[in-house]
């Protein structure tokens, strides 16, 4: 089946024939036809396959038609996402299948000023999407009206119920109309998700699980293992092996995020990184110059690991391994999205091997171990231009030398 069978205006038609989508992936091809019937869905789907056109195609032709009928304005969507990333991407989507239809989207996050948000707000919106915390500053002093919003999209519910938003969102449901539509997006389901999506909807919810191995086939991921003070030089080397490659390097927290730029710095190699201290317009702007390929390696937090569409990125690195197990399927998801190739590989040191069970256990199976041979592994630190370890292999030299001695003495 086609999209242009779909019974979906002809704006929206044309829009996704200029971006090339001709076809519905599977989690489309499964939601978009319950969505339009105005069912409540809960859509699991791996990372990567399309799930925010799956909700925003149904969701604007929806108001694009109620338009037409000349019905009341005001906010007819709301979509809540977990971070400022993700928020911005799923803006940017449902703008370009809603282009000429007359559906008017707008996105506020935390970290700007409020006041170009608000503006945009007060000239008339029918899909909004939001950040938690942003969005219930804003409903709460007057300038955003929800009793009109019949349709709620929770986009990475999983994630936001991870951050602590819970309450926020049983809070947020005070201000729907009690007859609405809700949707729940995610690429992983726990039976927390389960309890919460029930909580919130009255009719039954169509379930659409992902499939038994959460990472794509078109991803190949390995496990290669490093002990922590010799990563440094294992990713200087996978980035002067591959010097046109776009690499997505995933750290466990911001200080190790700065701490491997700097490393990087050492050996000359250029990186920026992306995480929580940062401010919003420094982090869009660093993630607008990846995603254009002005820098070639990006060093991030899980921050980044949600949802966020970045493309041809050609290796995803987890450098530390995740402290959540489902955050690795979201992880490696930032490489072979779509219908491309991507390769990733996780630096396994031997505190973290405990880590990578429950990975394994989560994926329901091993992860192929990329084998390093001793002197391999050896020459990998020898050959670093980083000094630290320079220093470290005259040391081993030297104490060859004493070795030698000792033994030409003995014979």
């Amino acid at each position: 089946m086609k999209f242009e069978d779909y019974s979906i205006s002809f704006e929206i038609k044309k829009n996704l024939e200029r971006q090339g989508f001709r076809r519905p992936t599977d989690i489309q091809y499964k939601a978009i036809p319950p969505i339009m019937k105005g069912e409540d869905v809960l859509a699991i789907a791996q990372t990567g396959t399309g799930k925010t056109a799956a909700f925003a195609i149904p969701v604007i032709n929806k108001i694009q038609r109620a338009k037409k009928d000349r019905r009341a304005d005001g906010i007819k969507c709301l979509v809540m996402a977990p971070t400022h990333e993700l928020a911005e991407q799923i803006s940017e989507v449902f703008k370009s299948i809603a282009h000429k239809t007359g559906v008017k989207v707008t996105g506020i996050i935390g970290g700007v000023e409020q006041a170009p948000q608000i503006e945009k707000l007060q000239s008339g919106v029918d899909v909004l999407v939001a950040t938690p915390g942003r969005l219930f500053d804003l409903v709460s002093q007057g300038y955003i009206n929800l009793h009109r919003a019949d349709t709620l999209v929770l986009d990475e519910a999983d994630h936001m119920l991870d951050l602590g938003f819970i309450k926020d969102i049983n809070d947020l449901i005070r201000f729907l109309p009690k007859k609405r539509q809700t949707l729940f997006f995610s690429a992983t389901i726990n039976p927390k998700i389960k309890k919460l999506a029930y909580s919130l909807v009255n009719n039954p919810i169509r379930i659409q699980v992902s499939p038994k191995n959460p990472v794509a086939k078109n991803i190949d991921h390995k496990v290669a293992f490093i002990e922590m003070d010799d990563k440094r030089a294992f990713l200087e080397r996978l980035v002067d092996e591959n010097p046109e490659s776009k690499i997505l390097v995933f750290v466990r927290t911001k200080v190790r995020a700065e701490r491997v730029k700097k490393a990087m710095e050492r050996v000359e190699i250029k990186s920026e990184t992306i995480h929580s201290d940062k401010e919003q317009k420094e982090r869009s702007v660093t993630l607008d110059r990846f995603k254009k390929g002005y820098i070639k390696l990006l060093i991030a937090t899980d921050v980044s690991a949600r949802g966020i569409d970045i493309p041809n990125v050609d290796f995803v690195v987890n450098y530390d391994l995740p402290d959540v197990a489902e955050n690795y399927v979201h992880r490696v998801g930032r490489t072979g999205r779509g219908t491309k190739k991507g390769k990733a590989v996780s630096f396994c040191s031997t505190d973290e091997k405990e880590i990578l069970t429950e990975i394994t256990e989560f994926l329901g199976k091993e992860i192929t171990e990329l084998e390093i041979e001793r002197n391999d592994y050896r020459e990998t630190l020898d050959f670093t231009k980083d000094t630290n370890y320079n220093w470290k292999k005259l040391i081993r030299d030297n104490e060859k030398e004493i070795r030698k001695l000792k033994d030409k003495r003995k014979k």
